[in-house]
């Protein structure tokens, strides 16, 4: 048994660097959003692949999800602060939301960006397999997913990286 504590102690030192790894990519690297088509609440289309150029954030919620709801005020005064910048929103409600319950939030709200309902998954899946809500992903005007909420963002430091954003060619 003493024989076996070494190899066991390798093989956890090894998957606690080989983890950090994987984070400290996740953190630095962007990846590319997928392309991925969507239809919103009023009935138009759009696919993701189109929101190069603008600074976007994508907020993957429910009408179910408390701290979605007590987000959701920040994702529209955020979405307010920057639009006219080159800034755009896309709400994307979960599949286990009933549509009549998003539809109903959203006009009673106001909400002034585009909400879709990803009835078949399939939005959350291209996006990583999104399964919490709140998820919330920052894309930059590259197209590339800069950082990703799971949970509340800190707004402070969303606003910050999203003037960044902004700022950059």
């Amino acid at each position: 048994m003493p024989a076996i504590r070494p190899i066991v102690a390798a093989f956890a030192v090894a998957a606690v660097l080989a983890a950090g790894a994987a984070a400290y990519r996740a953190a630095t690297s962007a990846e590319a959003a997928p392309s991925v088509p969507y239809t919103l609440l009023d009935g138009s289309r759009g696919d993701t692949g189109r929101l190069h150029g603008k600074v976007t954030l994508i907020n993957f919620w429910a009408t179910s999800c408390v701290t979605c709801m007590k987000e959701m005020p920040q994702i529209v005064a955020t979405h307010r602060k920057y639009q006219a910048r080159g800034f755009d929103t896309l709400a994307v409600a979960m599949s286990y939301d009933p549509p009549a319950y998003v539809a109903r939030y959203a006009q009673t709200r106001a909400l002034p960006f585009g909400v879709a309902i990803d009835n078949t998954g399939a939005i959350a899946r291209r996006f990583g397999d999104v399964q919490l809500t709140p998820t919330t992903l920052l894309v930059d005007k590259r197209g590339r997913i800069v950082r990703r909420f799971v949970g509340e963002p800190d707004f402070a430091a969303l606003h910050e990286l999203v003037e960044k954003l902004l700022a950059e060619a």
